[in-house]
Formats: structure tokens, sequence, C-alpha cells
């Protein structure tokens, strides 16, 4: 079975930084493309962009510039930086691996 956690989201001024974190634990990681996901209030989820097992990452387009995702497979986790945020970068972050969802860790920007 997959488990997959996130964190490193917290309460933020605007024009802050963050980097959030998903571990996965289970045997498909390798080889497995994975995303970052985030839906804010009110929204529906919305995909922000993935990575290869080989780091090769896609982004949407409007989510190019300040996300950043890459991946450490020794440690089974995925990272996602976030620079520069906006009080509509507001939202619970997903990470995802095929289809398995983690919980999500809220990430909040203060104007």
């Amino acid at each position: 079975q997959v488990q997959l956690v996130e964190s490193g989201g917290d309460l933020v001024q605007a024009g802050g930084s963050l980097r959030l974190s998903c571990v996965a634990s289970g045997s498909i990681f390798g080889g497995n493309v994975m995303g970052w996901y985030r839906r804010a209030p009110g929204k529906q989820r919305e995909l922000i962009g993935t990575i290869t097992s080989s780091g090769i990452t896609k982004y949407v387009d409007y989510m190019k510039g300040r996300f950043t995702i890459s991946r450490d497979n020794a440690k089974n986790t995925i990272y996602l930086q976030i620079n520069s945020l906006k009080p509509e970068d507001t939202a619970v972050y997903y990470c995802r691996l095929k289809d398995y969802w983690g919980q999500g860790t809220q990430v909040t920007v203060s104007a």
C-alpha cells in the first residue's frame, strides 16, 4: 500500500517562500511520475506540475516561474518550492502518485 504525507505548509506573509515536502511509502515511488496539486477555498483542485523519476518537470503554464518541483529518489520525496507567495496561493497543497493522494498541507498567505 502506498501512503503519501505532505508537510511544510504554514502561514506566511506575501512575498515569502515555502518548501513543501511529500514523502511516499511503498515500493512504487521509483519510476513513476508524481504531481503537485492545490485546492484553493471555493475552487476545484488544480494541477501545478509533475516530475518524472529522472527529474524532468512540467508545469501548468500559469504556474511557471514561482513554482519549482524537485525530487529525491533516495528519500522517496518530492518537493515544491514556492517563491514570491501571493494571497491567492492560499490553498491546500496535495501530492499525487498514480491513484494515491496525500492528505494535503495548508498554505495560507497573508497580505
